[in-house]
Parts: C-alpha cells; structure tokens; sequence
C-alpha cells in the first residue's frame, strides 16, 4: 500500500473494531455499510420496475428479481474485497491503472448512472410527498434536496449515525411490506412458482424490457463504487489476518442486508400481482396509480397510506445514499479535494435539476414510465463498472492473496457475461419491432 493510499485509509477508517471482541461484538462494528448499499436495491427505481412486471405479467419474474439479487450479493462481495484488500475504492483503482482520458470517460459515465439513479430516487420521494400531503412534484424534489446537508450535519457527527438512519428507514418499509403482503393475502403456490425461470422471459419483448429494468435497478454501478469506499469506514489491523477477518465480517453484512432487500423487492412484486393482475389492473405501472387502488383492491384500509410511507422512506434513504456515492466518485476519479457542502451541492445538483425539468416538463402521468427507463440505463452503465472490478480484483499485485480464485473469476465474468447479453438481446427485439 503507498504512502497517499495509506493516509487516505487511515482518514476514512472512523469506526474502531475491538480486535480482541468476541463474534458478535465484531459482526455489530462491521454491520452497517450493507444496509447503505441495500437501499440502492429498493429506492423507487425498483418500485416501479416491481410494480410493473407484477401487474402485468403476474409471478413469471419473480425468478428475475431473485436471480438480480445474486449478481448484487457476488458483485458487492468483489467490491467490498477491492476496497479491504488493496486500501483504494473502485474509483480510486481505476485513476490509477487507466490513462486520463479512459478515467474522465468513465467517471461521465458513471455520473450518468448516478444521474439516472438519483432521478428515480428524488422523484420517488416528491410523489410520496405528494400522495401523503398533497405537495406538487416541483416543491417536492426541492425539498428532497436538503439531504445533502443531513449527510454532512451526521457524518460531521460520526459515520455511525448516517448508517442508523439509513438501517432505521429501511427496517420501516420492511415492515410496512410485511402488513402489506399480510393484507393481500398471496397464493403462496404462485409465488413458489415465480422462482421457476422461464424460457419466454427471453422472446417476449415487453417482458424482457422490464426484466433488463429490474437487473438495472438492482445491481446498480455506482452502488459498487460506494461500497468500495464505505467498507473502509472500519478500522482494522492492515494485515492479510485483519484483512481477511474485515472481509468476512464485511461479506456478513452484505448478505445481511441485501437478504431484507430481496424480501422487499419479492413484497413489492407480489403485492401487486395481488393487488392489479388478478383484479383487471394489468396496466399499472405508475406508483400513484398503485397508491390510488392499494386500499379498495386489498380491502385495508391503511395500505395506501402505509405504501406512501414505505415510498417515502424508501427515496429519502436512496438519496441520502446517492448523494454519498456521487461524492465518493468525484473524488476518486478526479482527485478533487474541496469544502464538503461545496462538492455536496454539486452532486446533488446533478440530480435534482433533470428531476425539477422532468416534473414540468412530463407531469404526474409520465414519472411511471421514466422511473422504469431509468433503470434499463443502469443495466446498460453496469458493464463500464463490473469489468473493471473483474479485472482490479483478479490482479495479485493490486489484491495479494485476496486476488479472486478460478472460481469467483469464472462466476464473476460468466455473470458479467449474462448482463451484457441481456441488453444485447434488448436492443435487438427493439430494432426488430421499431
């Protein structure tokens, strides 16, 4: 490890591990970075995705939704590696092996998934302020954007109190879905069935689309790049002992919280299939549409409010997380060193203005649609990410001992390898049938 590599670690490792505590006692001090890359994995991106494959298509792609959760838990497992083992964050890796002109191109990149990602997030949080207190869309993602100074007002307090309110926000919609998926009442035997994967997921052109959306929306580039930086929070021993118990603590957490991801995802696409494919709703795809038949679907009475919650906590965590993951980029591609506020506005920035141009321009009625495409741009940016992470993690210079065995690289590419057929075949059957 250099000399500017270790003192960047040594400034981010804010959170001591007792290296003489017990299993649990570890567990607890690494437990945390997973649940701020799981909201990723549930923002309203996924809403929307979930939402529209349930009402439509039924359980079919239950199998997806699982499937995109095992690509998140192997990718975030190699990111969180690249971040222990080499001291440096994906972003970071990549300044450093790639010439300037490749590291601008992918940081743009990388800050259009975030984009992308971020549109989806604040303009889940304006509808949810919408549907609970009647606010317009416009005042709405204003209001989404002040979360940029509760990121800079926690972590000026300690890291620790930014993991609890993400973990806090994501335990309430876990459990606002647990009532949810209680009052829909499921045939349970259908669902089973959706694990099942299914040939025609490839050669119906509408359901391929919204299953390259919920492969975009779940594993999501810049959440690799995060997770790199954020696991280095902890404070451990450097060596390959300290290393290899940092990664495995760290690969607990991960599995941990993106376990309650998945189940959020699954509540998600069952309630709707519940709610909208049975009942003569195929064609809901807009969450306000969802929140408006929720109640007199299921017949509970505070699933529509409890929905909005849910839909409310789901985008501001996501923000919180997006906004952080934004900075972490801009510093480790571009090396840039300025005020936090100052680098806190920009990102976010990047976000709110498409949001504020979208709400005028498109209106309620097309942030369905939008929230969806969204998401089959993450699928696409993924590939700019994963490759390099393949490559960062299999290099024994960079990783030593922790570099990926035959196994792992043989998982990890042959999943990147799917990824990129999925949009391959995606851009054929819309060629085919403009």
């Amino acid at each position: 490890m250099d000399k500017s590599t270790q003192e960047d670690f040594n400034e981010r490792s804010v959170v001591e591990v007792p290296a003489s505590a017990g299993f649990w006692r570890k567990f607890l001090a690494f437990f945390g970075p997973g649940l701020l890359v799981a909201v990723g994995y549930m923002d309203p991106g996924n809403w929307a995705t979930d939402l529209a494959a349930g009402a439509k298509f039924g359980y079919i792609l239950l199998s997806v939704v699982f499937f995109s959760n095992l690509l998140a838990v192997l990718f975030q497992y190699l990111a969180l590696k690249l971040g222990i083992a080499s001291g440096k964050d994906l972003a970071q890796a990549c300044r450093h092996a790639y010439p300037r002109p490749v590291t601008i191109i992918l940081w743009i990149l990388c800050e259009g998934a975030i984009v992308a990602c971020d549109l989806a997030e604040v303009i889940g949080s304006a509808v949810a302020l919408n549907l609970l207190f009647g606010l317009p869309l416009v005042v709405g993602i204003l209001i989404t954007g002040l979360d940029a100074f509760v990121i800079l007002a926690l972590q000026n307090r300690g890291f620790r109190y930014l993991e609890a309110l993400v973990g806090g926000l994501m335990f309430i919609i876990a459990g606002v879905f647990v009532y949810e998926i209680l009052a829909a009442k499921p045939e349970w035997a259908g669902v089973a069935a959706g694990f099942v994967p299914q040939p025609q997921v490839l050669f119906n052109p509408s359901m391929l689309y919204v299953a390259v959306g919920i492969v975009g929306a779940t594993v999501m580039p810049h959440n690799l790049y995060l997770h790199s930086s954020i696991v280095q929070t902890r404070a451990f021993k450097r060596d390959d002992e300290g290393k290899a118990m940092a990664i495995r603590f760290a690969s607990m957490d991960t599995a941990v919280a993106l376990t309650i991801a998945l189940f959020i995802n699954v509540a998600i696409l069952v309630l709707s299939v519940a709610a909208f494919h049975g009942t003569g709703h195929q064609d809901v795809a807009d969450i306000s549409q969802a929140y408006q038949l929720l109640s007199p679907t299921l017949g509970a009475a505070f699933a529509s409010g409890l929905f909005a919650v849910a839909l409310l906590a789901s985008g501001q965590s996501s923000t919180l997380t997006g906004t952080l993951a934004g900075q972490i980029v801009m510093e480790g591609f571009l090396d840039i060193r300025i005020r936090p506020w100052v680098r806190r506005i920009i990102t976010r920035s990047m976000a709110i203005v498409p949001a504020l141009c979208v709400a005028v321009w498109l209106g309620p009625g097309g942030i369905g649609q939008l929230l969806v495409l969204s998401q089959v741009v993450l699928s696409f940016q993924l590939m700019f990410a994963v490759v390099p992470l393949m490559l960062f993690t299999g290099n024994k210079e960079l990783m030593g001992c922790f570099a990926n065995g035959w196994f792992i690289r043989a998982a990890g590419w042959g999943a990147s390898a799917i990824v990129a057929v999925l949009n391959g075949y995606l851009i054929y059957q819309a060629v085919c049938h403009v």
